[in-house]
């Protein structure tokens, strides 16, 4: 998912340092460094030491890993292991309901260690008393720095890394405790049960979607063994790498940020008449207004628009700045012969083909224009018979008035034919050569704002037709309103770099 108004797609970029560190391609091998063939051999006998003072229980023998089940090639000098073979895998003693207090020793269960990872505060944090703790880990022991704890439920396989010797205790089958027994860089396995391929192996296992990562399913998990010092190079250089995105992430965002307020301010601007200077040569907008009514008025006796329902009058109080003498507030619906909302079509989505006429839902508006992706099609005859109110034409303004609400744009010759769902609105000009539908468009982009911002608080977000109809703006002479629209064209490609979100 891209993250910003710059087409860096952070999160893609981290995935991909990570599959090519767990390739053995990220840093370069040492020929000098010990294999992990060596590392393994050693892990083993103190695996076997272990077992054998009673520190640790003997695990059943893991299946020997074929050829067949290797995923990608590695460096020679790598082992492929079973999570098994180089740690100790396990869980807590059970902490009964009953016991969890609400202050004490910090009691974690997978949400708390998703939320720890990812530095948020936790909620409603549940304890333990410092007498069921102490009864506790003299079963289980406790985690020390650099054991890893992986979420066995939620979101499954998130890991952290122990930091410090503070007193914490964890819940069984919520949680899965690989003990470090070999001193494995912990860093490092932490980065690759991140990578790709092991969410994908930790979350959908043998092609089968999984509720739990249990402790014999962590155990057979392959993990590829570099050498230890290998394994401290590829995590120093994620950890660099990590950090570089995280500036140019943030670096971004204040920009996005910037072009954001920067546009907002230059469409205040325009709004209040303060963007261009006014020409006395102009024909004022009354004027414009009044022939755009008288039109109006012989559509409807003419019966080829319906008489909507009277606008109430602007009052003084609904002005919500000043604008110039020869401009004039004006509503939606005073200057438009239809608004109404899109069709969906009989059947819903099993009325759609291959190819036929563009369906435009309420995701294909946007402010650059009618996007085609995700692009549906209807048949010509749905188009012409059931769905036929909502016909397209050039020039018309759609709004949408359901999912993200007010996002506005205007219909151009090239998104023809083409019908739209019930989450957009058209408003259709009486006249097009009287009003600027470029214009038209930016200013509804900058007043809906405050009207979307309103229906939000509401349960279930919507605009109605009757708000579309009665929202109010700034009306300029039809000149001023080309030369608006020609200026924030020109400051919004200046402002965003040829990458404009509104155009």
């Amino acid at each position: 998912m891209k993250t910003n108004s710059l087409d860096f797609d952070a999160q893609a970029l981290r995935e991909k340092i990570l599959d090519l560190a767990m390739r053995g391609k990220l840093v370069k091998q040492d020929p000098n460094d010990e294999p992990a063939s060596v590392l393994l051999e050693k892990i083993k006998a103190e695996k076997a030491e272990l077992v054998k003072e009673g520190k640790i229980k003997k695990s059943k023998a893991l299946p020997e890993i074929t050829d067949d089940e290797k995923p990608f090639d590695i460096p020679d000098s790598w082992e492929w292991v079973r999570l098994g073979e180089v740690f100790d895998v396990t869980s807590s003693k059970r902490v009964m309901k009953k016991e969890w207090q609400n202050e004490g020793i910090p009691f974690y269960r997978a949400r708390e260690i998703v939320s720890i990872k990812n530095n948020r505060p936790l909620k409603d944090p549940i304890f333990l008393n410092e007498s069921t703790y102490n009864e506790k880990i003299k079963v289980s022991g406790v985690p020390k720095v650099n054991d890893i704890l992986l979420t066995g439920v939620g979101t499954l396989g998130i890991p952290y890394i122990v930091k410090d010797n503070k007193k914490f205790y964890f819940k069984d089958g919520n949680i899965i405790w690989l003990k470090n027994i070999s001193d494995i860089n912990s860093q490092y396995l932490s980065y690759y049960i991140q990578s790709p391929y092991m969410v994908k192996e930790i979350n959908n296992g043998r092609g089968t979607t999984v509720a739990t990562l249990t402790i014999i399913r962590a155990k057979d998990l392959m993990i590829p063994l570099p050498p230890l010092p290998e394994q401290s190079r590829i995590a120093a250089k994620i950890a660099q790498l990590f950090a570089l995105l995280r500036k140019v992430e943030s670096s971004t965002q204040q920009y996005a940020k910037l072009q954001t307020l920067l546009k907002s301010k230059v469409l205040d601007l325009a709004m209040r008449g303060k963007l261009v200077e006014q020409d006395p040569n102009d024909e004022p907008a009354s004027v414009l207004l009044e022939k755009i009514k008288a039109e109006k008025k012989q559509l409807i006796k003419e019966k080829k628009i319906k008489r909507s329902k009277p606008l109430p009058p602007i009052t003084d109080e609904e002005k919500p700045f000043e604008i110039p003498d020869s401009w004039e507030w004006v509503r939606l619906g005073e200057i438009t012969a239809l608004v109404t909302k899109g069709t969906t079509p009989k059947g819903g989505k099993s009325a759609y083909v291959n190819k036929g006429i563009n369906y435009y839902r309420a995701e294909n508006v946007a402010f650059s224009g009618l996007s085609k992706e995700s692009l549906n099609y209807i048949p010509l005859e749905m188009h012409e018979g059931l769905l036929k109110r909502s016909i397209l034409k050039e020039k018309d303004i759609l709004i949408t008035i359901a999912g993200t609400l007010g996002r506005v744009t205007y219909v151009k010759k090239e998104d023809l034919p083409g019908n739209t769902n019930q989450a957009v609105s058209i408003s259709r000009p009486i006249n097009s050569d009287e009003i600027d539908e470029k214009f038209l468009t930016y200013t509804l982009t900058s007043l809906l704002q405050q009207v979307v911002k309103n229906n939000k608080t509401t349960s279930i977000p919507n605009l109605t037709l009757r708000q579309i109809e009665e929202i109010i703006f700034p009306f300029p002479p039809l000149s001023e309103q080309y030369r608006i629209s020609t200026k924030l064209s020109q400051l919004f490609k200046f402002i965003c770099k040829n990458k404009s979100s509104i155009s």
